[in-house]
């Protein structure tokens, strides 16, 4: 077996990779790679520690948790290690010991109606687990019982960590270079079928077998918008399971997420691209709003058509100059001349705006935005490093989780997807 990132994009359109570039510091990028390593170093919680902050929970799970940040955590989150891991500096026995977790956590085959309310669909994958090894499938609590889920966080688990699963494992076969991990078992169900059985588990149209949800019955679709209201068609969702599918492909050989990738690619720019729009929107119901976070992950992708896809980088080009998306090269989830109301960013929103998922700014996809400036004009791209590098210099509790400077927010210091999912990106274009 031998494939790469590199080589699944190739396969995703019809478009060229993005060109190589070989214009940044290598000081610079050794610094950015030094910071990943130190991050995820502090965001290691040992067996039998209560980590950093003392709580009330060992961790009993066996292995070295990797948590979101290096100042303290009582849990990992799925998308965060994902996203971590993509950087390429995890040591291979680490993902696979937080892959199988996640397997040994992977609700059963039933559909559970919780006390609370909440379902949890078969074949659900927790939001986090937490340091007892005990999955918490929703957002907002550590509860691991029959009170978790439920408003204002949906009744369902968010959609994303599903798929975050399968690129998990998708990192583990490429970084191992071998797949023999999905033959084994863990419980009933090999990797392999409880794989596949988590890309089925989240509700999707079967027609454009684009990721869906009703507000009445709402699942997030992303956990970095799980503050956030969205209903109906979602595009980062869909984009996310359009990865997914080509992982599977991948992992599995089997035609049906063929199907998925080619109904996928055209279902995903017809929906959300409109022609007077200059963005992708974020969905087609609740939050049917300009997405930048989405439509940076399908630049990355590759998904849309030679057209499309220069279009939309020019959006993001000008937007930048502008300085309507980012703050030192952290992005925005939607461009500030295109919020809601005076009020909010997001058409319904749990926090105040400008504070978090509501108008704060996020390095976690900097590395796409650079990647993008990059293919418009590669000075764009490189004052955008530039900017991240001199943010994250400065030092003392950076990188944060999101920050907006002018209402004194800053959330959540030593936070590692904003420099790992980001390295993941920077360190293949000077390749």
């Amino acid at each position: 077996m031998n494939f790469s990132r590199r080589d699944l994009l190739a396969g995703a359109s019809s478009l060229a990779l993005a060109p190589t570039f070989r214009a940044f510091s290598n000081s610079d990028l050794e610094f950015l790679r030094d910071l990943v390593l130190s991050t995820l170093a502090g965001s290691r919680v040992a067996p039998g520690s209560n980590g950093p902050k003392g709580w009330p929970i060992k961790n009993s799970c066996g292995f070295s948790l990797v948590t979101p940040g290096r100042l303290g955590y009582p849990a990992f989150w799925i998308r965060d290690f994902s996203m971590a891991a993509d950087s390429g500096l995890m040591p291979t026995q680490e993902i696979r010991d937080h892959l199988f977790l996640i397997a040994k956590c992977q609700n059963g085959g039933q559909r559970r109606i919780l006390g609370s309310g909440a379902v949890l669909p078969p074949y659900a994958i927790p939001d986090h687990i937490n340091f007892d090894g005990k999955a918490v499938f929703y957002p907002g609590t550590y509860s691991s019982g029959e009170d978790q889920g439920g408003e204002p966080f949906g009744l369902y688990p968010p959609v994303d960590d599903h798929y975050e699963f399968i690129h998990i494992a998708y990192l583990l076969a490429e970084q191992s270079n071998s797949k023999d991990f999905l033959k084994y078992f863990v419980g009933d169900y090999s990797i392999e079928a409880r794989l596949e059985l988590a890309y089925d588990s989240p509700r999707y149209d079967p027609n454009s077998r684009l990721v869906v949800t009703r507000e009445a019955m709402r699942a997030v679709g992303f956990g970095f918008c799980d503050s956030i209201v969205v209903s109906g068609m979602m595009l980062y969702a869909s984009l996310l399971r359009y990865r997914a599918a080509m992982e599977l492909l991948q992992l599995t050989g089997k035609k049906r997420y063929s199907e998925d990738v080619t109904i996928l690619s055209r279902s995903i720019p017809d929906t959300f691209s409109h022609d007077s729009e200059p963005w992708l929107l974020a969905s087609t119901g609740v939050g049917r709003q300009p997405d930048v976070w989405g439509t940076l992950l399908a630049l990355h992708l590759k998904i849309l058509d030679s057209k499309s896809h220069k279009r939309y980088l020019q959006t993001v080009a000008d937007a930048y100059q502008k300085g309507t998306i980012t703050l030192d090269a952290a992005v925005r989830h939607i461009p500030t001349d295109r919020d809601f109301n005076e009020k909010s960013a997001w058409e319904t929103a749990l926090t105040p705006k400008g504070i978090y998922q509501n108008g704060a700014y996020w390095h976690t996809p900097t590395g796409w935005l650079i990647e993008a400036l990059f293919e418009v004009d590669k000075k764009l791209g490189m004052k955008a490093f530039g900017e991240y590098i001199a943010h994250l210099r400065k030092g003392g509790d950076r990188p944060w989780e999101c920050f907006n400077p002018q209402l004194n927010h800053y959330q959540n210091g030593g936070y590692l997807a904003s420099v790992a999912l980001p390295y993941s990106v920077l360190k293949d274009l000077i390749r």
